[in-house]
């Protein structure tokens, strides 16, 4: 399949895979480039010298492209940018901040920048600052969300840029993926299928947990905060929407969240961790491997698109 994705980035087909705390490393990366789509690690929350190992280890497990996500809020994003320059790997996608003053920088290293944007007005200045792409992603993804939903950013954003567009939020399956395609998007980048492949080192107890969640178990929590925050809910997240709704301070609210991703990530906590993931639960029935997934929804994808086209 060509896009201006692949084209771009010389990979087979137009899927990102998201970047995800405590799982984006060099097993999950490297599978899903050389499954044909990106893989990217997880910067956020790591040290430089992790960074800088997880990326040697993906150069010796694949020759495919990959990338690697930005926190651009992190402490120590200078010295994240320092070894993604150095180590000069395809691409980065950066979130949680003001990407611009990274640009040069990357650039000089040749590296290709797509910026994840929340809003048209963002989407065009980064694209007038030099982008090579930009990533929205809807208020249906897990993690850190914004206001709008995926249909609106796509209807608003698409048209209005030059440069490739990446869509997120709730794409679990090649329908969301031809869905994409079908509004004007050179591609898609997809988290939370891919924690359930069977090279995420997400514990198995959260992989359950999320193969038995159904569609209404998703929740946001810190959305009245203006810092909302897609999971599963479990008892976590309802003692927080409490603390939430009952006019809490959010250092009260702060101190309950900390440390609850990885809690459930790592630790395998199913109650007292949150359980970052998006909120189109029901195609997320199986532990696979990224080359299966990849895949089912390239094909699910071409199906689609197939049966569309006889609908005239």
């Amino acid at each position: 399949m060509n896009t201006n994705l692949t084209k771009l980035l010389k990979i087979k087909y137009p899927i990102l895979q998201g970047a995800m705390a405590w799982v984006s490393e060099s097993q999950l990366a490297s599978a899903v480039s050389n499954a044909g789509g990106a893989g990217i690690i997880a910067a956020g929350g790591r040290e430089a010298k992790w960074l800088r190992e997880e990326i040697r280890k993906t150069k010796n497990l694949t020759d495919k492209p990959f990338g690697v996500n930005i926190v651009i809020m992190a402490e120590n994003k200078e010295e994240t940018l320092d070894v993604v320059c150095e180590e000069k790997v395809s691409f980065v996608t950066l979130g949680a901040g003001n990407p611009i003053p990274l640009f040069p920088k990357l650039k000089e290293a040749g590296i290709k920048i797509f910026p994840v944007v929340p809003s048209l007005k963002l989407a065009k200045r980064v694209e007038e600052q030099g982008a090579d792409g930009v990533i929205v992603e809807g208020m249906e993804a897990g993690g850190h969300i914004g206001n709008l939903t995926t249909m609106a950013l796509m209807t608003n954003v698409i048209p209005e840029l030059n440069i490739p567009v990446i869509v997120a939020g709730g794409i679990a399956d090649g329908r969301g993926i031809a869905a994409a395609l079908t509004m004007g998007a050179a591609g898609v980048q997809i988290g939370s299928r891919f924690l359930l492949a069977s090279e995420c080192q997400l514990h198995e107890n959260i992989k359950n947990k999320i193969i038995n969640a159904q569609d209404v178990d998703s929740v946001i929590t810190g959305y009245t905060t203006g810092h909302g925050v897609r999971g599963l809910k479990n008892q976590f997240t309802e003692k927080y929407l409490e603390l939430e709704f009952s006019g809490a301070p959010s250092e009260k609210l702060d101190e309950l969240a900390i440390g609850t991703n990885k809690k459930a990530v790592v630790d395998g906590d199913t109650e007292n961790g949150f359980v970052i993931v998006g909120q189109s639960l029901n195609p997320l029935t199986k532990i696979q491997s990224s080359s299966e997934i990849v895949k089912e929804i390239m094909m699910e994808t071409k199906n689609t698109l197939e049966n569309a086209s006889k609908i005239y």
